[in-house]
């Protein structure tokens, strides 16, 4: 009975397993399995906080269907797009080893899926398993289009923790009553700051603290003394979290699909992007408890929801109409209280972290406002000092192209990019103290659509630094196409000469919170073909340009070289 809910499913995952012929060839050796996915972008009316309106998501399932599979299986999902948007969908933490063009985020490794038109994703879960999910990565509709990818082990191979009773997936999310994709144009056309979310939400449900929300709650029912695996995803769009379960404990045991050595803590934050294994000992009187997710704020004077989205945690026996015990996040800014779990995480065994580094990447990030051009300054420079809002990396704003920068790479089409994406801040300064913060006049940043250029087999060093200008603040960056050690992080400015790392079990992750005012090192080596993005994760920031590329250069033979694109590829 322990594990019945993972048998279930296994059993489950055989009989639906499709043969399917691909169109690119597998160079990987293949695992148990082919899933098909048949994925339609639609609209669905849907009602919540006392309003109804039209939203996008897959299959009219909000959130959408979960992917299921094992280690090395191969996935294949037909997306079609029945809406009058574009779209793409990425897959979020998958590496994606030698397919590129399946990757998702639109104009860097495809053009949109337009409107009645389909694309087939195709991609092996090459040494990985965990849990993953998806999300729309065109305009901001990922705030409604993501759902949970979770990969098993191969069969016969365990957890490396005692099997759970069952086990639940948990998406946060973030809710607005208006269309998403108006919302980022409205936001990007008046250089300011977007409203923030009208509700959070847990798997979809906002809970009892909004308005028309007393049923929309989602539950969890549990056994006294059984323990749980709750899978926890921030699929949110602008907002980081803090989560909780009233008077119980949250044993993390994976984090950004990567086993964890165990550790015990009341609360985690998620970035968007962000996905961690816990479990959970239903070992607390028999009554009903509250899960709560609130946000973390950390940037000064930003706006933020600051009701909770809640959901139940309720054990067998409880009184039916007794009151749910509430749960204790953290203040909106306790930076402490994020450390403290990223000190705790550590990768399960040692690692092979590399200690040899052949390029050595330092990268500022931060917010910046751009002097104001427009000639309707009211509707168009809604910006700190009446200016334009914007975001960058080593202070050049990222600029999409008008087809994707992979096909422009890969059949060498000239003026869609520059690869001259510099390694080090154009400028040195006290970056979190002394940042030029003399606001629109110090802050502008370039604007281009720069990328860098790696060799096959580079062993790279990235500090990502954070900076002061306009506001220090915590970003969620995600590097898609890898996963890479976390082997140091701390506050103020990055000093090589007193920066502690640790080579030994850092984790290895494919989000990670920048802290505030502070700086991460990451280390990963850049042994797969293609091009790859890497941003924040905190939409707005995205569309700021607060991201950049890496093209990863072929390597020897077909293992190291990006196979041709697929016959279906979206076309601009």
């Amino acid at each position: 009975m322990a594990n019945l809910a993972t048998s279930v499913l296994m059993l489950w995952l055989s009989l639906v397993s499709y043969s399917y012929i691909v169109h690119v060839t597998a160079q990987w050796s293949s695992g148990c399995s082919t899933r098909f996915y048949d994925f339609k972008v639609q609209s669905m009316r849907i009602t919540k906080l006392c309003n109804t309106r039209n939203i996008v998501t897959v299959n009219r399932i909000f959130p959408g269907p979960v992917i299921y599979a094992q280690e090395d299986d191969r996935i294949i999902v037909k997306i079609t797009n029945e809406t009058p948007y574009n779209t793409t969908i990425h897959w979020h933490g998958i590496r994606q080893r030698l397919s590129c063009w399946f990757d998702g985020p639109s104009y860097i490794t495809q053009c949109p899926i337009q409107a009645g038109q389909s694309f087939t994703y195709e991609f092996t879960m090459v040494q990985q398993k965990g849990t993953f999910f998806w999300h729309a990565h065109v305009s901001w509709l990922r705030a409604t289009v993501y759902g949970a990818f979770v990969v098993y082990p191969k069969t016969g191979v365990p957890f490396p923790f005692k099997d759970p009773y069952e086990e639940h997936i948990i998406i946060l999310g973030e809710y607005w009553n208006q269309d998403v994709v108006e919302l980022e144009l409205n936001t990007t056309a008046s250089g300011g700051s977007p409203p923030v979310a009208d509700a959070y939400t847990i798997n979809g449900h906002p809970g009892p603290n909004y308005n028309c929300s007393n049923n929309d709650v989602y539950k969890i029912d549990v056994v006294p003394g059984k323990t749980y695996l709750l899978r926890l995803i921030n699929a949110g769009l602008n907002s980081e979290n803090f989560f909780a379960i009233a008077n119980h404990k949250l044993t993390i045991v994976e984090a950004d699909a990567e086993y964890t050595k165990p550790f015990t803590t009341d609360r985690v934050m998620l970035g968007p992007g962000q996905t961690i294994n816990v479990l959970v000992t239903a070992d607390q009187p028999i009554e009903k408890y509250s899960m709560a997710m609130g946000p973390y704020s950390s940037a000064k004077g930003a706006a933020f929801q600051n009701i909770l989205a809640i959901a139940h945690f309720q054990y067998s026996g409880a009184v039916t109409n007794s009151v749910f015990l509430p749960a204790q996040l953290p203040r909106v800014g306790d930076n402490l209280a994020v450390k403290t779990v990223m000190d705790g995480l550590r990768s399960l065994n040692k690692v092979n972290v590399p200690k040899e580094i052949d390029t050595n990447l330092f990268i500022t990030i931060g917010l910046n406002v751009q002097r104001c051009h427009s000639k309707t300054p009211k509707q168009n420079c809604q910006g700190l000092n009446n200016g334009v809002m914007a975001a960058s990396m080593n202070n050049i704003s990222f600029i999409k192209p008008r087809i994707s920068l992979l096909e422009a790479y890969y059949r060498k089409i000239n003026g869609s990019f520059t690869d001259d994406f510099p390694g080090v801040p154009i400028e040195y300064y006290d970056f979190v103290n002394g940042a030029p913060n003399n606001i629109p006049n110090n802050t502008q940043s370039l604007n281009g659509t720069r990328v860098m250029v790696l060799e096959y087999g580079t062993r790279v060093q990235l500090i990502l630094q954070d900076t002061g200008t306009v506001t220090t603040e915590n970003h969620p960056i995600h590097l898609h196409g890898f996963s890479f050690y976390v082997v140091g992080y701390g506050s103020g400015n990055y000093d090589p000469q007193t920066a502690n790392f640790n080579l030994v079990d850092p984790p290895y992750m494919n989000t990670i919170g920048v802290p505030v005012g502070g700086w991460t090192a990451i280390r990963f080596v850049s042994d797969n073909p293609g091009v790859w993005f890497m941003h924040c994760h905190l939409d707005v920031h995205q569309s700021w340009g607060l991201g950049t590329a890496f093209i990863v250069k072929n390597g020897k033979g077909n293992l190291e070289t990006l196979p041709h694109p697929p016959a279906d590829l979206p076309r601009c």
